[in-house]
């Protein structure tokens, strides 16, 4: 077989026209590669960390099928805002012996937050002042079981209206109410009647005040006014001269013992004596417990002297006393006792007899 380009030619005459289209689809295919890689370096220099690490330059290829590299230029990062001037002037940190940095010596710290404000004093607080009493404030005791209280005072003094000091032995813890109606209690009442009798009070013999306990000191019992620093227990008072009068002291003048009572009781809610409940024989509960429509409890047993007992045996002859007379008797006058001893035989005999012989009947009864 033969075989020569004419009748090659001949043969495929759409040979040229192929090759036509192929190189037109060649060179659109190299323009839309070209605007694709430069699309995408556009997106590439849009991103915004551009420009913080190394990079590859991408290579581009040209319509004449060589390959040409172009650098991305990297993206601008925005400038911080410039230091107002009216700002203070920034004062360079210390590096510490680690390597972190200090903050400079006159650099304030953080702030932090506000402390409450402390609260004004109360009216009570504001009236006890030091003409009154010596009773400075102390902290709010919040004990357990609800012991404790707030506005609380140490009552150690109450002054007089004549300047004079009269000492709480020893100073009791009170709320600022009931520090300020013993203050008023002892200038008002108690001083004048001690003036009364010739001397002056100078102390208030003070047994208990606040104490976290339940009444009567019994296990499981209602919280005591003392738990909450309402009560004061008082035994007595001790006088310029020496003197203590003791208010659960029989022997002490009724008459003194029943001005106290009369005094306390208008003055304190809650008044607790001997023959109260047996727990309050050696002193005197004073409280300011707040009851319904105001009730008041005043137990307090005034106790007369105890009677002076008579002696056994009688008291012996005075020696001035006259000799008692004796009356004489002779020997004559008395009474033959061995006659005596043989008749009584005789007539018990006789007796008896006749009781037998004549019966006595018994006694009838009669009826209401």
């Amino acid at each position: 077989m033969k075989f020569n380009a004419e009748k090659a030619t001949r043969k495929r005459p759409c040979d040229r026209a192929t090759m036509t289209i192929i190189a037109a689809a060649a060179a659109l295919l190299s323009i839309w590669a070209s605007s694709g890689s430069a699309m995408a370096a556009r997106r590439v220099n849009l991103l915004p960390w551009n420009g913080l690490f190394w990079e590859s330059r991408p290579r581009l290829h040209s319509a004449k099928g060589r390959h040409s590299a172009k650098a991305t230029l990297p993206m601008a990062v925005p400038l911080p805002r410039p230091r107002p001037s009216e700002a203070p002037a920034a004062e360079p940190e210390q590096p510490s012996a680690a390597g972190k940095l200090l903050p400079a010596p006159n650099k304030k710290p953080p702030e932090q937050a506000a402390a409450p404000a402390p609260q004004p004093p109360s009216a009570c607080r504001q009236a006890l002042t030091d003409q009154v009493a010596i009773a400075p404030s102390i902290a709010d005791i919040h004990g357990p079981g609800g012991c404790g209280g707030e506005d609380l005072v140490r009552l150690e003094k109450v002054v007089l209206p004549d300047k004079r000091q009269v000492m709480v032995k020893p100073p009791a813890i009170l709320r600022c109410a009931m520090a300020s109606e013993v203050a008023a209690w002892v200038r008002t009442d108690v001083a004048p009647l001690i003036t009364s009798l010739g001397s002056a009070i100078s102390a208030l013999d003070n047994l208990d005040s606040y104490e976290c306990r339940g009444r009567n000191r019994v296990a499981g019992a209602q919280l005591s006014e003392h738990g909450r620093a309402n009560a004061l227990d008082v035994r007595g008072f001790q006088l310029a001269n020496g003197q203590s009068i003791s208010l659960v002291d029989r022997n002490v003048s009724r008459e003194v013992r029943e001005n106290v009572l009369h005094s306390v009781c208008a003055r304190f809610t809650t008044v607790l004596g001997p023959g109260s409940d047996g727990y309050h024989e050696d002193h005197i509960h004073l409280d300011l417990i707040a009851r319904h429509n105001n009730y008041r409890i005043c137990q307090w047993n005034v106790w007369d002297p105890m009677p002076q007992i008579a002696p056994m045996l009688p008291a012996e002859r005075p020696a001035e006393a006259p000799p008692r007379e004796e009356a004489a008797t002779s020997d004559a006058s008395r009474p033959d006792t061995a006659k005596l001893g043989a008749t009584r035989p005789a007539a018990a005999k006789s007796e008896a007899t006749d009781a037998v012989a004549n019966p006595v009947p018994p006694p009838i009864k009669k009826r209401r």
